[in-house]
């Protein structure tokens, strides 16, 4: 059984940084693929940024220049931090993997982490 589990969110001012880790545990033979994604209050839930196992990265536009994603393979983790938040980060940050256990392949989410931004 694989688990994904969220830390370090919490109530920041705007301007200010948090930084979200999420370890995965269980029998996992390789993640190629982590990600963190976001849902805020009546909108759809959004990719935030992604890793690949050979270090590809992607971010969404909004984010850009102030979130760094990264990942410790030895570790089965994945870190987001958010530099100059602003109000309108202010979600739900759940962690998701690609994990290929002896199953095969299976698509993983994390419980979710509140970051609030308040003005």
């Amino acid at each position: 059984q694989v688990q994904l589990v969220e830390s370090g969110g919490g109530l920041v001012q705007a301007g200010r940084s948090l930084r979200l880790s999420c370890a995965a545990s269980g029998i996992i033979f390789s993640m190629p693929v982590m990600a963190w994604y976001r849902s805020a209050p009546g909108k759809q839930r959004e990719l935030v940024a992604a890793i690949t196992s050979g270090g590809s990265i992607s971010y969404r536009d909004s984010v850009k220049d102030r979130f760094t994603i990264s990942r410790d393979n030895a570790k089965n983790t994945v870190y987001l931090q958010m530099n100059s938040l602003k109000t309108e980060d202010t979600a739900v940050y759940y962690c998701n993997a690609v994990v290929t256990t002896g199953s095969g392949a299976r698509n993983y989410w994390g419980q979710g982490t509140q970051v609030t931004v308040s003005s």
